[in-house]
């Protein structure tokens, strides 16, 4: 916490607690460290992702927990359809979602996670395996903006990332503490199930958790040199104008294809209005057929794009001007809070 606190972490703040050992071991620590420092109480925030029978039994449970130990807590509700396919990814969104507007409606402007040592590992291989670039591979930051557009005025703080799961488990055993086990953790379904089933193999290989995380960590630092870099070439290579840009495909293309292709997927972002950038291997094939082909420029879209030739009146950058212009507005998905 100390750490967290010399980065610039906000306090008090909201705990995204699941009731499994890695978020109940940060409930218990933050709660102590507030006490013994005469700081604020931080609130608990648990969703119900109406995902499996008993999800909310498991979130009154997570909150009267958390009351008994004097802490205010409140249960998010995930409302509406659920998704048949690609569970994992809109229950994330649909979370943060609901993390974000509380804490936006409350005035609260951090968030704390209980990402550990070992989640860092598990998001470098399975990102590792879908093709990621170096951003995808680098590491987890302590302190982030929130992934979302609506509410990306809260921080993300995670005190935990040099934890293993592990040690925080011993923690709680040591207090008697019993902690909830998510069946989707096991259901060979999703990939960080399997995964997780794969370490002994991974670990007799060398490819241990602190290992891969001190990889992810060292990514981590070249993407921040990249990312100031990108920053610059986009000052002097691009203009936006609300939902349109246009760009110096010729600056864009002659710069080193790391810090180019940095720039597209800022770019991509900032016009469609979205949180997540494109796959990589789609940014790349953007890349090479628009910015580095020295032939004419053929309309195409990407991630609610449309990119082609700027029209004159708007090729500031010369006969290879790029323009950029959203294809459709996006939709925010989200739910309601319920009952607690």
């Amino acid at each position: 916490m100390a750490k967290a606190e010399q980065a610039g972490a906000p306090w008090p703040g909201a705990l995204a607690v699941s009731g499994g050992g890695d978020s109940l071991a940060l409930m218990t620590l933050a709660a102590e460290w507030a006490q013994r420092h005469g700081r604020a109480a931080p609130t608990v925030l648990t969703v119900d992702h109406g995902l499996q029978l008993g999800s909310t039994g498991d979130a009154h449970h997570v909150a009267a927990r958390a009351r008994a130990i004097g802490l205010e807590a409140h249960i998010l509700c995930w409302q509406g359809p659920k998704p048949s396919s690609d569970i994992e990814a809109a229950a994330r969104v649909a979370r943060y979602d609901l993390l974000g507007a509380w804490c936006c409606t409350h005035n609260v402007s951090g968030l704390y996670l209980a990402h550990t040592l070992d989640d860092q590992a598990e998001t470098f291989l399975l990102r590792l395996a879908r093709g990621s670039g170096l951003d995808g591979l680098a590491a987890m930051r302590e302190l982030s903006a929130l992934p979302s557009l609506v509410w990306n005025s809260v921080i993300l703080v995670r005190p935990l990332l040099g934890e293993r799961r592990e040690t925080l488990r011993r923690f709680l055993e040591s207090r008697g503490e019993k902690w909830l086990d998510d069946p989707m953790n096991r259901d060979p379904r999703f990939a960080r199930t399997r995964l997780r089933s794969a370490w002994p193999a991974l670990e007799a290989c060398g490819l241990s958790p602190p290992r891969i995380a001190a990889a992810a960590a060292h990514l981590g630092r070249a993407r921040e040199a990249l990312e100031e870099d990108a920053r610059a070439l986009l000052s002097r290579a691009c203009r936006f104008d609300g939902s349109s840009a246009v760009v110096d495909a010729g600056a864009i293309g002659g710069a080193p294809a790391e810090i180019g292709l940095r720039c597209l997927a800022f770019i991509l972002t900032a016009v469609a209005g979205r949180v997540y950038r494109p796959r990589f291997e789609r940014l790349e094939r953007l890349y090479s057929a628009v910015f580095t082909s020295a032939g004419s420029i053929t309309a195409r879209t990407l991630h609610g794009c449309r990119i082609g030739p700027a029209p004159r009146a708007q090729a500031f950058f010369g006969p290879r001007t790029v323009k950029f212009t959203r294809e459709a507005p996006r939709n925010r998905r989200g739910g309601d809070s319920c009952k607690n």
